[in-house]
């Protein structure tokens, strides 16, 4: 039997497994009652967004390079730290403290060579813009060991209710063993005060040689991070290997399985864990099966658009659309596919004008305005 013909009988035959442990959720087709409006054009990969007081909107492009983009015009910033852009690194996500107007601090993520190890990991700083200019750069945390790998890196950033920012970090490839060990950085979610001092109140905390920054851990590669507009939960999603992406909720100090369980295999077709649950280790709010590879996600809220309202939007690279999930509460009760092929789309977001807005590779930023 031919290696590839294998490869994806075993694909099937765990994905039919997986699918019958889980509400088999039918993606429902495009309805087109929405037009596009083009904000930033000519952005390779636009991989992270956020917006300033005035409405305005600073966007990192992966090799780099932070633009800010208004009334249509991009605008390069500059003394933006040295980002390793290789593989999946480079410059990630970008967030505006919940206080901006009083404090001025804007967080970013970044694969970053700092350390004294060849290669790199993730690392969130903060930084006050000065005109069009970074100033007042300062370290809030560097993950370690850096390591030449080029995949996993994360990184959303996200506020949660109490002021505390919290952040992603993949698990660098290491999935033998960085997951699962809280002594270690990468496959966890982190939480901090917003100067990088650790809450004394993380899980972790005062237990021997842990990561304190750690608040949940067991995850593979989450490149979606959100507060929930009700609860205040911190909502992320992660890449699976080939099947299982995942919806979870952050819990304090709860372990999310990988590589442990699992519903998906490895690229090569063999089995990574034949579990998908287990005593102590928290299933996904949902997964999906084959893979939608998701980055990028966004609760809708307001009027702007009534159908979406209470739901949750996620990007797809691989499948190039914008998926509507719908919820019921923390159930998943339908899924809806918008923006047909509309690029490999890295990143969503609901503007404070109550529009949403997605980065999409090769295109740039795109505005989603509802018909009628």
């Amino acid at each position: 039997m031919k290696p590839i013909f294998l490869s994806l009988l075993v694909f099937t035959i765990f994905s039919c497994k997986a699918q019958e442990k889980q509400n088999d959720i039918v993606l429902q087709p495009e309805v087109v009652n929405y037009t596009y409006e083009t904000l930033a054009s000519d952005i390779a990969i636009p991989w992270g967004m956020t917006w300033l007081p005035d409405g305005s909107m600073l966007v990192t492009e992966k090799s780099g390079i932070i633009y800010h983009v208004k009334n249509k015009t991009k605008t390069e910033i500059t003394n933006v730290p040295k980002v390793v852009a290789r593989g999946q690194g480079g410059l990630l996500d970008i967030a505006v403290h919940p206080n901006y107007a009083q404090n001025g601090w804007i967080y970013i993520t970044y694969s970053s060579n700092e350390g004294l190890e060849k290669g790199a990991n993730t690392q969130l700083i903060r930084a006050k813009l000065e005109g069009t200019s970074l100033r007042q750069i300062q370290t809030v945390y560097k993950a370690s060991p850096n390591t030449t790998l080029g995949h996993h890196f994360g990184s959303r950033i996200a506020f949660d209710n109490e002021g505390f920012v919290c952040f992603t970090v993949g698990d660098r490839g290491n999935h033998p063993e960085n997951p699962q060990n809280v002594t270690r950085d990468g496959g966890k979610v982190y939480r901090l005060h917003d100067d990088g001092k650790i809450p004394a109140d993380n899980p972790f905390v005062g237990q021997k040689g842990a990561k304190e920054a750690v608040f949940s851990f067991g995850h593979r590669n989450p490149q979606g991070m959100t507060k929930h507009p009700v609860s205040g939960k911190i909502w992320t999603h992660e890449h699976g290997p080939q099947g299982g992406d995942e919806i979870n909720v952050v819990k304090k100090g709860a372990n999310y399985g990988w590589p442990v369980i699992t519903y998906g295999i490895d690229y090569d077709g063999t089995i990574i864990s034949d579990q998908t649950q287990k005593e102590g280790m928290e299933q996904p709010l949902y997964y999906w099966v084959p893979s939608i590879a998701p980055s990028g996600m966004t609760f809708v809220t307001g009027d702007v658009y009534p159908n979406w309202n209470g739901h949750l939007l996620v990007g797809s690279l691989v499948f190039q659309y914008l998926e509507l999930v719908k919820l019921d509460g923390e159930k998943v009760i339908g899924r809806q596919k918008i923006g047909t092929d509309i690029g490999r789309l890295r990143d969503v977001k609901q503007g404070p004008d109550g529009y949403i807005y997605m980065a999409v590779e090769g295109n740039g930023i795109i505005k989603i305005i509802p018909k009628g």
